[in-house]
């Protein structure tokens, strides 16, 4: 059995930084690999691309989040002189919610399951695959151990294609959760089942052009229009 502690917090956002701190080994984010990404990213979608395909080719961004019981904390505006406050939920059971949006059209499917994993990955392949089975799928994805899984079958209608390490910024999927967690702010709810049905009635909610709107970074929608079928 879980229990939760609920407590009034007085919101407030702290950066710090330690003039020493140094980034070591392959956890540098390297700006010259995100850039070269982008520019060469129309060949790398075209290199992926069957030169046999008869299908249609959609593009989409695939990430997935992990979304709990503990409050999600966002500024909030006060009266000048106020300090804001907010009721805080200390409770830590959570879910994951895999998506994937198509940055052209703003069409999405997303999929909850209990935990991050290669099988739930697999899960969220094969149920998408069947989703959509007259397009070619190329999904946008991390470099997540649970994308690289040596177990993972690989449905005939979807294709990984991997962007470089530590680099979220060129997914357009973490806007996606941006807009969905800013929902879920300051919200509390009694149990699991109320969150996950709060979180499908906000993400039923979505319109297409919203998604398309979040997503369509133009590196991405140039790669796109630019492919030779």
């Amino acid at each position: 059995m879980s229990t939760s502690r609920t407590t009034r917090h007085a919101n407030s956002c702290v950066t710090s930084w330690a003039q020493n701190s140094k980034c070591h080994g392959p956890h540098i984010k390297k700006g010259e690999a995100v850039a070269e990404f982008r520019e060469a990213f129309a060949d790398r979608l075209q290199a992926v691309v069957p030169a046999t395909v008869t299908q249609a080719v959609e593009v989409w961004a695939m990430d997935e989040s992990r979304i709990g019981l503990q409050t999600i904390r966002r500024r909030r505006i006060t009266a000048r002189g106020t300090q804001p406050v907010g009721i805080y939920q200390h409770a830590y059971r959570n879910f994951y919610l895999y998506g994937a949006i198509a940055p052209r059209t703003g069409d999405a499917y997303f999929v909850g399951v209990p935990t991050l994993s290669a099988a739930h990955f697999q899960v969220f392949l094969d149920r998408f695959a069947a989703a959509r089975p007259h397009t070619l799928n190329i999904l946008l994805v991390d470099n997540s151990r649970t994308h690289t899984a040596a177990a993972l079958c690989i449905p005939p209608n979807i294709i990984l294609l991997f962007q470089p390490p530590y680099a979220p910024e060129l997914n357009p999927a973490e806007r996606v959760w941006r807009t969905l967690k800013d929902a879920l702010a300051w919200q509390c709810f009694a149990d699991l089942a109320a969150l996950q049905a709060r979180v499908v009635t906000i993400v039923e909610a979505w319109a297409a052009e919203l998604l398309q709107s979040l997503t369509a970074y133009p590196f991405i929608l140039d790669a796109i229009n630019a492919l030779s079928l």
